[in-house]
């Protein structure tokens, strides 16, 4: 690719305190290798540190606590067992010259009750059912209506999210990356469609945006503010979400983020790369909102990313599912080697068939 020679996407970048080697992000991607107790595996330190060449890697979505969960045999942090089976993670991530963050969950009504301790309803801010499906011991499911959590409950959500940053600091993590974007339940609390509380966390933009900056303001009792990062999803319609005036919620949003020094803003951008540009939301509210990391998350490739790097449009460049099938995928596009084609049949299957048995380039020759 003809850019590659000028781009300085491959160089390296100061996110806070930590020096990444490039400008590429591994997306957070949910691949169901954990244990059925949330426990991370060996495998899952195979893969992770296949991949560190990336300047960064992001966690899998990891969930806060047992009711945190929507799909099983996906990673918890909340345990000492997790802490254990995650450190073998970070080590192996390290031992490569990686840097990891841990992704921080909590699927709210993204859920059915066959996953739930005790069997027990899903919470979320409102008592409305997602049109979206859970992944259970019996496959897929439509979601199980949820319970409104009441305030004392949000309270202790917001422990968890404190007590899961402080296991992710223990297990060696290099930071964390709050989840509020993808339907999930710090989104549900965002969103017009899901939220019709009454309450301090309902109504007005900000009553709406109260419990995500609840959850930073408690992190960063554990974290310094510029190991934090928080993923924000303005327009993606996924698992059931709709926020009717974007510009005016994220406007609000982002520049409360800013006011806290988070490292870095993790931000969907639409739902297609095709429709980045038609979207109802105007994205330089982030960048004139927000002073620090921009990571762009767009289905990128290379071409897309050195695109948006030329126009000053991302710091990092967070790429997804290309990382499944090349674990040397930053070498391939430096050195300008084909780009192999995941196996969507084994995302989610478990075993080692379409996780860690991609070949790296130089195995090929």
């Amino acid at each position: 690719m003809k850019n590659v020679e000028k781009t300085d996407l491959f160089d390296e970048y100061q996110l806070a305190d930590i020096k990444l080697k490039n400008r590429f992000v591994m997306a957070p991607m949910t691949r169901n290798r954990a244990n059925a107790d949330g426990t991370p595996t060996d495998l899952m330190a195979k893969y992770y540190a296949q991949r560190a060449g990336a300047g960064l890697i992001i966690s899998e979505a990891t969930n806060i606590s047992d009711q945190a969960y929507g799909y099983i045999l996906t990673p918890g942090i909340y345990k000492k067992g997790h802490i254990e089976g995650w450190k073998k993670v970070t080590s192996a991530v390290h031992e490569k010259g990686g840097k990891i963050f841990c992704q921080l969950w909590h699927c709210g009504r993204i859920s059915h009750e066959d996953v739930q301790p005790n069997t027990q309803k899903p919470v979320a801010p409102s008592a409305i059912k997602a049109q979206a499906q859970a992944y259970t011991k019996e496959g897929n499911k439509d979601c199980s209506m949820p319970k409104a959590l009441d305030e004392s409950e949000i309270k202790e959500i917001v422990g968890d999210y404190k007590k899961a940053a402080k296991a992710a600091k223990d297990a060696n993590f290099d930071g964390v990356e709050i989840h509020s974007a993808n339907g999930y339940l710090l989104h549900q609390f965002i969103a017009d469609n899901t939220n019709k509380r009454t309450d301090q966390y309902g109504g007005s933009v900000e009553n709406r945006c109260r419990l995500t900056l609840e959850v930073v303001d408690a992190i960063k009792e554990i974290w310094d503010e510029g190991r934090i990062g928080i993923r924000l999803a303005p327009v993606s319609p996924f698992n059931d979400v709709k926020i009717d005036r974007p510009n005016i919620t994220f406007e609000y949003l982002i520049s409360e983020i800013d006011k806290r020094n988070l490292g870095y803003i993790h931000i969907i951008e639409g739902s297609t790369q095709e429709n980045r540009d038609h979207a109802d939301f105007d994205y330089d509210i982030i960048h004139e909102s927000f002073k620090n990391t921009y990571i762009a998350n767009n289905k990128l490739d290379l071409e897309l990313a050195v695109k948006l790097s030329e126009q000053n449009e991302l710091d990092l460049a967070c790429i997804g599912r290309p990382f499944i099938a090349n674990p040397d995928l930053v070498e391939r596009y430096l050195n300008g080697f084909d780009i192999a084609k995941p196996n969507e049949d084994t995302f989610y299957t478990g075993g080692e068939e379409g996780y860690t048995d991609y070949p790296r380039h130089d195995s090929l020759q």
